[in-house]
């Protein structure tokens, strides 16, 4: 297999992977002022008495994608260590590999595809175990590449795929990142708005995060869904094009989530909760300014966690999009981590969702019971007592409503009639 990054290395992923040191030092200095301007938060209280962590390192698996940022800066920048717990950063290779060590414990949590953990609480996708979502670790800043030969032939957008597609009729091949994760549905859903059915009109494959770029570069793929940087790199590399972004598939949509198992939260309801804390203060860290947003970038580009240029990270975080075709524009509904506590909320609706889109592609075989599988799995006391910890506002609705692109609604009321509405499903 190629490595993930095969292109000459550019003077900034020189700095970025062999001297990280300064730029991790100006996070350092910048996050320890801030963490000192802000006092002793009344979350302090959680790392005392009968509400200190029961385990004080916790070991969180993460792929190197952009969303794995409030991670890996609650680590960096300290804001673990105000909550009585040390957070190790642990990267992974694949969604699989990360399901398998949280399943058998190798990792106590992860930064993790949300409908994973749905699929692993109903025994699809892996071993069935039950699983706790604890918070949202980000929304929006996916999106759908396609090849650079495919764009040649006129295939830029999701009605101009599916005239070449209908055209030239070969096997096209599509890639997505797990079998029940957000990239597949991002990509299916897509792909049925413009009446292509990805079960019956292409061929669908799992590719790792790191290695879409490589696997595009020799011919392995037509167009795959990804989390950034990978969407970017393909742009830098000339490789691809962005055909969609996903928060024109459902802006605002939920994207990783901060995941466990049923058990752990069980056994250790309070490092849960201080996990959770130190996690929200990155994520509002991050969403801050500008200066924060390109500290983190110059953090996660390291080869210890992304591996890849800041500039492949950078712009995409500011809302700064390129097509690869000439188009630029300015984009409001870019990667957001906390957004005022309105994007880590763990909403059932959201996690219905999934449940929804894995019913209409058949990977699940029957309607689950949709809204008590999401209580069971989204910790919504657990975030509640964080969040008012850091006084962070709290939605009234456990469930939202959102307008996708094909104009259908999802509030999260029907959602039995929800799955079976769809005309193109498998």
């Amino acid at each position: 297999m190629h490595s993930p990054d095969n292109a000459a290395p550019s003077s900034r992923d020189v700095t970025a992977s062999t001297a990280p040191d300064l730029s991790r030092r100006l996070v350092l200095q910048a996050a320890g002022a801030a963490v000192a301007g802000a006092g002793l938060l009344p979350g302090g209280a959680w790392a005392q008495g009968s509400d200190k962590p029961e385990k004080e390192e916790v070991r969180i698996g993460f792929i190197p994608l952009t969303d794995c940022a409030s991670v890996v800066m609650a680590s960096v920048l300290g804001f673990d260590k105000k909550y009585g717990i040390k957070i190790i950063p642990t990267k992974e290779a694949s969604w699989a590999g990360v399901r398998d060590k949280l399943v058998n414990g190798e990792l106590d949590m992860a930064h993790v595809l949300y409908g994973l953990i749905y699929g692993v609480h109903l025994g699809v996708s892996g071993p069935k175990k039950d699983m706790a979502v604890l918070m949202t670790l980000n929304n929006n800043g996916q999106a759908i590449t396609l090849s650079r030969k495919l764009a040649d032939a006129g295939a830029v957008d999701g009605p101009s795929l599916a005239k070449v597609m209908a055209k030239d009729k070969r096997e096209y091949t599509f890639a997505q990142t797990f079998p029940t994760g957000t990239h597949a549905m991002w990509l299916y859903y897509w792909m049925a708005a413009a009446g292509v059915n990805p079960m019956k009109d292409a061929k669908v494959i799992t590719v790792p995060p790191p290695q879409m770029v490589a696997n595009m570069r020799v011919g392995n793929m037509d167009g795959y869904c990804v989390g950034e940087p990978w969407n970017h790199r393909a742009i830098i590399d000339n490789i691809g094009i962005t055909a969609a972004t996903t928060q024109d598939i459902w802006k605002d949509h939920p994207e990783k989530v901060l995941g466990t198992t049923g058990d752990f939260v069980k056994k250790y309801p309070n490092t849960a909760r201080a996990v959770v804390m130190a996690v929200l203060e990155a994520g509002r860290w991050i969403d801050a300014n500008l200066s924060n947003k390109n500290k983190m970038a110059e953090t996660i580009a390291d080869k210890a966690y992304v591996n890849t240029s800041v500039d492949a990270i950078n712009q995409r975080i500011l809302g700064r999009y390129q097509n690869g075709l000439g188009k630029t524009w300015d984009d409001p509904n870019h990667m957001k981590f906390f957004n005022d506590g309105a994007v880590t909320f763990p909403y059932l609706s959201d996690g219905m969702w999934f449940l929804t889109q894995h019913k209409r592609w058949g990977l699940l075989k029957d309607h689950p019971d949709y809204l008590g599988v999401a209580k069971q799995i989204n910790q919504i006391d657990i975030y509640k007592q964080a969040a008012s910890a850091l006084k962070i506002s709290v939605p009234k609705d456990v469930m939202r409503t959102s307008k996708l692109m094909d104009g259908v609604v999802w509030d999260g009321k029907d959602p039995k009639k929800y799955a079976d509405s769809f005309a193109v499903r498998a």
